[in-house]
């Protein structure tokens, strides 16, 4: 059975949301933004992103996915999700699939194995 599609703005969504999208897109979100129709034949930007339970398309321009990272005290100067952050909201959301449905060149969960769990993001110097 396929996953509800839903297409939301970003100020909109649950915490709990809020939380996992930054465990997915721990160095910004602009880089990932996808472009899609809407109803009335309109090209938009979006992030897309995957729950357990749906399947969303967050609206945003590149502009404002680059004013929610600056502004949002969940990540630091340079636009990365801090350290201690991570770990608290990867702990909060380990009974997720997340990491599943979300790999991308960002999070690299996809090379993750139970041995890995340090390379979630222990070094908060970390270059990218």
């Amino acid at each position: 059975m396929s996953k509800p599609k839903v297409i939301k703005d970003y100020d909109k969504l649950p915490e709990k949301v809020l939380e996992q999208l930054k465990i997915v897109y721990p160095y910004g979100f602009s880089q990932h933004l996808v472009s899609y129709v809407d109803r009335q034949g309109e090209k938009k930007l979006a992030l897309p992103f995957e729950t357990d339970d749906y399947y969303y398309l967050i609206r945003m321009s590149v502009v404002m996915a680059e004013s929610i990272i600056e502004d949002d005290d969940d990540y630091d100067m340079n636009g990365v999700l801090k350290a201690s952050i991570k770990k608290q909201y990867i702990s909060n959301h380990e009974d997720s699939n997340i990491m599943e449905y979300n790999a991308n060149m960002d999070n690299d969960f996809e090379n993750l194995s139970d041995d890995d769990s340090d390379a979630m993001g222990d070094d908060e110097d970390d270059d990218y």
